[in-house]
């Protein structure tokens, strides 16, 4: 620091104006972007005021509470200010910590939604995917970054893992989105290449019918787990474009040789072929045989394990709207299962789904649930 600096300073202490002494430092940190340094400035000048050591000590730990609360908010004040000048020359990364000690992420949500990295450089992606995406600032713009600068693969592996309902629909879409587009653009060049001629459409389901030479000699035209792994993780959205979307990408999976039919958990262990019947009920289409067709696979064997399949059968009635269905499959396959291992809809809470209060009565009592019991009577004399 130049002699001046320690100048200006010491003739604001000796005229009896230490406050002035920290507007210099303050003002000289800020135009070297020493944005620490102002962070520190402010809550040593807030020591001073209150009696305290200009050096922070332990003693901070016994300040009354009046004065603790004084210094608290000078902290966030003087956190909230750096943060502010950290995100206004860009610095996403270095602003954050100081946003997080306050508990507010809208300023650097709002920063995310803005943050274009600059083209071709990767330095400094790490950290903006980590605060973004893995601690849950703006997990939507977290994903599109990854996916623009890691590709399918990362993002399918951290789609896996989203942090959280927030924007999960939406970075599904851009998955689907990134993965139908290669997936067209492979297929239009080969059938421009074999038949002469350029196709017009977009649809991949238009794209591969009556065209199975495309996959002779178990060819592909993206890499197949991908494929797999999208349409597996579906069938827990809502969208219907989206949906839309994967139905066409099944359309082109169970055409793939018999080796790239990978295998699924029950009720979808025909990936592609069950994903189908199962995407086309959400969309409102098929509906009774869809649900003939995975009612149908569940075994009267019973599962210590807590049968997942039937409670993957019941959550699909219960999107459906099935609730007499769900029901009837609770009862003959989920009836022993404790409700600790239950991730469906309890009987019992399909009964309410249903609307059904005299059969809710009915089961409560017989399973001892005078709570239940208690609440369907009620609901069934109203």
């Amino acid at each position: 620091m130049p002699a001046s600096a320690f100048k200006q300073v010491e003739q604001a202490i000796e005229k009896g104006n230490p406050s002035k002494s920290f507007d210099i430092l303050v003002k000289k940190f800020k135009r070297e972007k020493n944005y620490p340094g102002v962070f520190e400035a402010r809550l040593m000048k807030k020591r001073i005021d209150l009696g305290l050591p200009a050096i922070q000590t332990d003693v901070i730990g016994e300040l009354s509470p009046e004065a603790r609360v004084a210094y608290e908010a000078e902290q966030i004040t003087a956190a909230r200010e750096v943060g502010e000048l950290f995100l206004a020359d860009g610095d996403i990364y270095r602003a954050w910590p100081y946003f997080r000690a306050i508990g507010d992420r809208a300023p650097v949500r709002t920063a995310l939604d803005e943050y274009a990295s600059p083209s071709g450089e990767e330095d400094g992606i790490d950290g903006i995917v980590e605060i973004a995406f893995h601690e849950q600032v703006n997990p939507r713009r977290g994903f599109e970054l990854i996916l623009e600068h890691y590709g399918t693969c990362r993002a399918i592996t951290n789609f896996s893992h989203y942090p959280s309902d927030d924007g999960r629909e939406e970075s599904g879409r851009l998955l689907v989105d990134q993965l139908t587009s290669e997936l067209r653009d492979s297929l239009k060049r080969t059938i421009e290449q074999h038949e002469g001629a350029a196709t017009e459409t977009d649809s991949i389901s238009q794209l591969v019918a009556g065209r199975d030479w495309l996959f002779e000699g178990n060819n592909y035209y993206i890499d197949t787990s991908h494929v797999s792994s999208v349409v597996q993780m579906s069938i827990n959205w809502n969208d219907p474009e989206t949906l839309r979307l994967v139905l066409e990408l099944t359309d082109y999976g169970r055409r793939l040789g018999e080796m790239y039919q990978f295998k699924g958990e029950p009720p979808l262990e025909d990936v592609y072929e069950d994903s189908a019947v199962y995407l086309k009920a959400l969309l409102g289409e098929e509906i009774d045989e869809a649900v003939a067709h995975f009612t149908g696979k569940l075994s009267s064997e019973p599962d210590p394990y807590g049968n997942p399949a039937a409670q993957a059968v019941v959550r699909f009635l219960v999107r459906l709207e099935r609730y007499d269905a769900a029901i009837e499959v609770a009862l003959q396959h989920l009836k022993d299962v404790p409700p600790s291992q239950l991730q469906c809809p309890s009987v019992i809470q399909l009964c309410q789904l249903a609307g059904d209060f005299s059969r809710l009565t009915e089961l409560a009592r017989e399973q001892g649930d005078l709570l239940g019991y208690t609440a369907g009577a009620i609901q069934r004399a109203s």
